[in-house]
């Protein structure tokens, strides 16, 4: 099920009582990234623990169907019962269990879920959202998206964005965007910078996520068309995520030595080929990666090669993907450049417009190419996830450009050799970095 949508369900229910007031919680999870694409929570009235936790599987299904009928999910449960139940190795046989197990049997093929017990403290979420639900079951109410706070999540800004004018992932022209939405529903000036700082503390701390990932938009103001209705925020679709992969060591990356597109182009080191080897069974396990785009040096396409035949899929060569060429620096270390062209290296430290000595490309000019090769990639592959195998510095530049980070950000971030990074790209032009320099799978 290469070609399948992944996802992970995490569910949990309870009562204060057993029998007693209960509610469940459960939440849809990319596993690629770690992202929360959709949460449910609900007070049911007086029931046991496993009638709740039975109908907190039943939503988190039903929200991973809503999401892709086709998905292939894995649910997490710290319920011993509700998953070996599930699982066929224990047989049902209490008359409350019978119809809810055989409810969530039904939501999705048998073929495309597997059941996982975890402990209590690895399912904190989903638990989180049932003693939530209980919670507004206790002041008379039910459990409202908007004032959850099982998981903040900052991302959800971009719901209140208009189109920014820059290209899509340019965080900064997204944020303005933002602070411009709310200001505008306030009726207050986009320049008031007490507007600003309520904008921000308003989206971060007072609400949560909704079970889209969205936050409410403001009530109109005067400056809303009047056909404009509070409650949620547009629907930006599913966006683009390219999972951003450092391709292998080589003979020159222990050492650190300048290595780019003007050098001599070196293969992967064994170490480097066993690294690709390891980064191909995590892509593998997550199952989220539906193409993969490489760079045009050969240690890229060696790494890119070994996700590839791992995963069943083609490697497209994407030559905007290079590393910069770094001139008369190739296959000298940072103390070696220093001693031989210490102005050069001044100015290049100093400021992005300098390139290396000897014709080398600049920063700047590299930002160029890579945001159009970020455009021209994201025009082809909207609402896909796609797996980038490039080098350090691109990668760096898309991180930077999703933050919205000034140009000195590029000297602030590691990136060790085989690591992956995300970033997801919305419709309405803003981004979300998902993970940097994640090397778990090489530990």
């Amino acid at each position: 099920m290469h070609g399948h949508v992944r996802f992970v369900v995490e569910a949990d229910g309870g009562s204060r009582g057993n029998p007693g007031p209960a509610g469940y919680g459960a939440v849809v999870l990319d596993p690629a990234t770690g992202e929360t694409l959709a949460e449910r929570a609900e007070y049911i009235g007086v029931a046991t623990n496993n009638v709740a936790e039975y109908k907190g599987l039943i939503a988190g299904l039903k929200a991973a169907r809503e999401l892709s009928p086709d998905a292939v999910v894995q649910v997490r449960m710290d319920s011993k019962l509700v998953v070996e139940q599930m699982s066929g190795r224990w047989k049902i046989k209490h008359p409350d269990m019978k119809p809810l197990a055989a409810e969530a049997a039904k939501i999705l093929p048998r073929a495309q879920v597997t059941y996982e017990w975890i402990p209590r403290e690895r399912n904190k979420h989903a638990d989180r959202l049932a003693n939530e639900a209980m919670d507004a079951g206790k002041r008379g109410e039910q459990w409202e998206p908007s004032a959850s706070s099982a998981a903040l999540d900052a991302s959800a800004a971009r719901a209140l964005a208009a189109p920014p004018a820059g290209p899509p992932g340019d965080a900064a022209k997204g944020a303005a965007a933002v602070r411009a939405a709310l200001a505008t529903a306030s009726g207050t000036p986009a320049t008031a910078p007490a507007r600003e700082e309520a904008g921000a503390d308003t989206l971060f701390t007072e609400q949560g996520p909704t079970a889209s990932g969205r936050i409410p938009a403001p009530a109109p103001g005067p400056a809303q068309a009047p056909s404009a209705t509070p409650g949620w925020g547009p629907d930006m679709g599913t966006p683009a995520t390219f999972v951003l992969l450092r391709h292998g060591e080589t003979a020159l990356t222990p050492q650190k030595r300048f290595s780019g597109s003007g050098g001599t182009d070196p293969e992967l080191s064994g170490a480097g080929r066993r690294q690709a080897s390891a980064v191909a069974e995590a892509l593998a396990a997550r199952g989220t990666v539906q193409t993969i785009v490489s760079s045009p040096l050969r240690r890229c396409r060696e790494t890119a090669q070994a996700v590839a035949d791992r995963l069943g899929l083609a490697v497209t060569v994407e030559e905007g993907l290079r590393e910069v060429d770094f001139g008369a620096w190739e296959g000298l270390t940072f103390g070696e450049v220093r001693e031989r062209f210490p102005d050069d290296l001044q100015a290049w430290l100093d400021s992005p417009k300098a390139a290396p000595t000897g014709g080398g490309e600049s920063f700047t000019a590299a930002t160029r190419r890579i945001s159009a090769t970020r455009d021209r990639l994201l025009a082809a592959h909207a609402g896909r996830t796609v797996l980038l195998v490039t080098h350090v510095t691109p990668v760096k530049i898309l991180v930077r450009l999703a933050l919205g980070a000034p140009p000195e950000a590029l000297f602030k971030m590691e990136l060790s050799a085989a690591s992956l990074s995300a970033v997801a790209y919305y419709a309405d032009g803003n981004a979300s970095v998902r993970l940097l320099n994640d090397t778990s799978h090489l530990r």
